[in-house]
């Protein structure tokens, strides 16, 4: 028989930043506990709200069905001793199972006869293993901080105030965390707070929301945004509802009931990010837009309580919203009092690594490499030095000081305010994008020349002073760095070369600093990155790999080397010509330089086989001159794959470690071609056995 089992620990209010990963980690300790328990059941769900964790798990069986466990011991041949008494190596693997010699068996097996012990375990009972499974649970949640309370030695992220524990409609099965559970919760604190009985496990959800708690984290997150979408609707606007600040406000709140409220419209004239910063960070206010996107004198709070007079909560909170949105505008009319140029040399009090500098020297040397990049990709050099200039300049303003989120954004507002082109100050704002995984790109040459040389001046600084990534530690975010270098070049289709790059960014520091052949470690590590950009479309590791040993270097033309590569393995053709190219890889590393002719001679080619794959070699070769000089890898594979029918010919029919030696160089040089013409897109080798799907 199957009954549901709840577990709900009670506790005061929970960490809102990690209550949706503490809910689905009960769930996963405690489901995986029962599971090695032997103790089969069916679905699980989870509960997070701010005073409690919850599990209910369905269809938890009583017991664990019985196990029949067969231990083998030493051969039959070696049981006993000349004298017919148990070896010492029976009585000791008796001795292990705790039983005597007389009490094993002997078991064939594929290599004879061995003793044996066939026992029959009980399953566990679960009423028996309740207890033991939860608090092993419980002690491997992921928690960073951990409190103890009163004279109790336990540890929780929380004190912890009550424990429900009910298998059915039982309860009273011991202690967790040295809390006697029970079946006894709490409601809401202000709407029910008095205890709250449960009958039976499975009428938690309903229980708990005649309690007016919605302990469903999902369900929560689902009300609130249907809620504040109709307020935002009832304001003629819509709401921004980022999904991360959704998750905390729902952490929050244990009865959702959203409200509307109003600022001052003066307040519209700061920047909009800004207050929306404010709103968001700082208050958890869903901030409200009109169908132009632009920001209305509106936002929609979240309350944890149902109100009598729910306009007593709304001027609460407005009149909480108004000294943050006034210090906003404060700061933003403070701020332009200063030019940006002006705030450059302050950047010189800012470290930026120890062992690199200032700011300042980062920003001067961002300055050079930007002036360079955008003459290797037409933009205006002008432009991009000056960006790069002022690019940093916003960290020293008051705004960024206090808003974090606005650097960049304030300071293109600032560089328009001082009258810098918009070229200028939209690549101040952009040459931090992009800003996560899939985000946009810089939109102009000028910011995409910045934002390049940004991160390159870190990267080959960090990785020239010796400290590059180590496991999960990456202060500098090197690894985002190199992808959004990446994403850069390959998305805007620049034809930049990498290892230049990096060696433009290397000759902006003092030789004494920068290691040795930093340009090129930073290169290795970049590419290690690329194969992320690849996973959404499928494409296989191999791909990869072989257009990397076709030693391209320049990012955009990897990708179509790549994308090429990819197509061209899903062709017919493509297997056999990646085993045939992985056997002349094999032939020729095995041959010596000097068995190999520099150059195929057609006099020496004497079989109809061998001149067949000479003229089509050839006919290739000849025939991909355009598509290789215009990189379009694609339609030159396409060629290649013509030559699978004569290639395969050759090596049925023809000898290649022919006795002659000049016969041999030849055969040998003829390979050595068909190779050379793969390995100008790819080595295709890499791809045998491997199907690109």
């Amino acid at each position: 028989m199957s009954q549901p089992l709840l577990l709900e620990i009670g506790c005061e209010e929970l960490p809102s930043s990690s209550l949706e990963q503490l809910g689905i980690a009960l769930r996963e300790q405690l489901v995986n506990r029962l599971t090695e328990k032997g103790l089969s059941h069916g679905d699980s769900h989870w509960f997070a709200a701010p005073r409690r964790l919850a599990v209910l798990v369905e269809d938890l069986v009583e017991q664990a069905a019985d196990e029949t466990r067969e231990a083998l011991g030493p051969p039959l041949a070696q049981a006993r001793d000349e004298e017919g008494n148990w070896s010492r190596a029976a009585q000791g693997f008796a001795a292990k199972q705790g039983c005597t010699a007389d009490e094993l068996e002997v078991i064939d097996t594929p290599k004879g006869q061995r003793l044996g012990l066939t026992q029959v375990v009980t399953g566990a009972k679960t009423s028996d293993c309740l207890c033991e499974v939860i608090n092993g649970a419980v002690a491997d949640l992921p928690m960073p901080k951990r409190m103890r309370w009163g004279a109790s030695r336990k540890e929780f992220v929380r004190p912890i105030h009550w424990v429900v524990l009910m298998y059915g409609d039982k309860s009273g099965f011991g202690e967790v965390l040295g809390i006697t559970s029970g079946n006894s919760s709490k409601g809401h604190r202000f709407h029910a707070p008095q205890s709250v009985s449960f009958s039976s496990a499975a009428d938690y959800r309903t229980t708990m929301r005649d309690a007016w708690v919605i302990a469903d984290f999902q369900e929560r997150c689902e009300l609130i945004q249907q809620q504040v979408e109709k307020a935002a609707a009832a304001l003629g606007g819509q709401a921004l509802i980022d999904s991360d600040l959704l998750g905390e406000v729902a952490s929050l709140v244990e009865w959702p009931v959203a409200l509307a409220g109003s600022f001052d419209t003066a307040f519209l004239e700061v920047p909009a990010e800004a207050l929306i910063s404010s709103m968001q960070s700082h208050q958890k206010y869903f901030p409200v837009v009109d169908a132009d996107s632009q920001l209305m004198p509106n936002f929609v709070t979240v309350s944890n309580i149902e109100s009598r007079d729910p306009g007593q909560v709304i001027a609460g909170n407005e009149r909480v919203i108004r000294p943050r949105l006034a210090d906003a505008a404060f700061f933003f009319e403070q701020d332009r009092q200063s030019t940006l140029a002006s705030r450059v040399p302050r950047l010189g009090a800012v470290v930026f690594q120890k062992k690199l500098g200032s700011l300042l020297e980062k920003t001067q040397r961002v300055q050079r490499l930007a002036g360079k990049l955008a003459a290797l990709i037409g933009a205006d050099q002008a432009f991009a030095e000056r960006a790069a200039e002022l690019c940093k300049a916003d960290l020293v303003s008051e705004m960024v000081l206090e808003f974090g989120d606005m650097q960049g954004i304030a300071g293109a507002y600032y560089a328009r305010n001082d009258g810098e082109s918009d070229e200028v100050a939209d690549a101040i704002e952009q040459h931090y994008w992009p800003t996560q995984a899939g985000s946009d790109l810089p939109a102009g040459d000028v910011a995409v020349a910045v934002a390049l040389a940004d991160r390159l001046d870190t990267l080959v600084g960090i990785f020239g002073i010796g400290q590059p990534p180590t496991g999960s530690k990456d202060p500098f975010a090197l690894r985002r760095a190199s992808i959004a270098v990446l994403r850069i070049i390959i998305e805007k289709k620049l034809a930049l070369d990498l290892r230049e790059c990096l060696e433009l960014a290397s000759g902006g520091f003092p030789a004494d600093i920068i290691a040795e052949g930093t340009g090129d470690t930073v290169f290795e590590y970049m590419l290690d990155r690329l194969p992320a950009l690849y996973e959404n479309d499928a494409i296989a590791i191999e791909v990869f790999r072989a257009v990397r040993a076709s030693g391209s270097s320049k990012p955009a033309d990897f990708d179509r080397r790549v994308r090429a590569v990819k197509a061209f393995g899903e062709r017919a053709e493509a297997e056999a010509l990646a085993a045939a190219n992985k056997r002349v890889s094999n032939i020729l590393a095995k041959a010596q330089d000097r068995d190999i002719e520099a150059k195929v001679s057609a006099d020496l080619l004497k079989e109809a086989n061998e001149i067949a794959l000479y003229e089509a070699i050839s006919a290739a070769e000849k025939d991909n001159i355009d598509a290789l000089a215009t990189a379009d890898y694609a339609t030159a594979l396409g060629r290649l794959a013509a030559l699978r029918a004569p290639v395969d010919a050759f090596f049925d029919k023809v000898m290649v470690n022919a006795e002659d030696p000049a016969l041999k160089a030849n055969r040998l040089a003829l390979l050595a071609s068909l190779r050379d013409q793969f390995m100008a897109i790819a080595d295709i080798s890499q791809l045998a056995g491997s199907k690109s799907e």
